[in-house]
């Protein structure tokens, strides 16, 4: 584990040193940031982060877990030069280079949320709203349909059929085709992840 620590506190350093060249003033309006005396301020799933070459800091002045520093970071490094539009909704597995990933977000993200909370949809109704998820402007046949804010620029869809006497529970979970203009795969497939995280705390929570 201390050797787990030490590649992680190593990139971790790496990531503020590449931001050190980034102009946070200029990117911030592409990302939907704000900046404040040189620190950008980000929100990830509805939590307010502090981006800054001195460090990532969460609303309480403390330092995120990797993936979310992880991911911000890269937000930030890979930032369009202009804002990106794309209404078209696909899955994880549609985004270039996601196919060594496609398992992972199958089983850890897709396949978890389904296990998760089937026979669950009022939990999950409730968990989702709890975390700012709203209703998509979309017409789908699905028992559960919900949006949600990962980044100010991504946006990401949940949809969700519970089990019955046919079939089993099943969760697709989309991003617009954007995403991948801001984001690499592996962090997309954090996002992921990230989502069914915070639906399960707030389950928990109620």
């Amino acid at each position: 584990m201390k050797g787990e620590e030490t590649v992680f506190d190593r990139n971790y350093e790496d990531y503020l040193a590449q931001l050190e060249n980034i102009p946070v003033e200029s990117i911030a309006p592409n990302l939907g940031g704000k900046v404040e005396n040189g620190v950008i301020k980000i929100p990830l799933f509805g939590i307010n982060y502090d981006v800054s070459v001195s460090g990532i800091t969460d609303p309480y002045g403390n330092k995120p877990t990797y993936d979310v520093c992880v991911v911000l970071s890269k937000y930030l490094l890979l930032c369009p030069e202009a804002p990106q539009r794309c209404a078209e909704w696909v899955s994880f597995r549609d985004f270039k280079n996601s196919g060594p990933l496609t398992n992972y977000f199958n089983n850890d993200v897709e396949r978890s949320i389904a296990s998760y909370f089937k026979a669950n949809l009022d939990g999950l109704k409730k968990s989702g709203e709890s975390i700012l998820g709203y209703w998509p402007h979309l017409d789908v046949n699905y028992d559960f349909a919900m949006q949600f804010d990962a980044l100010p620029r991504i946006p990401v869809l949940v949809l969700f059929n519970d089990a019955d006497e046919e079939f089993l529970a099943k969760c697709s979970v989309l991003f617009e085709r954007r995403a991948e203009k801001y984001l690499d795969a592996e962090c997309i497939a954090m996002l992921g992840w990230q989502l069914f995280n915070h639906l399960r705390k707030a389950d928990k929570m109620r």
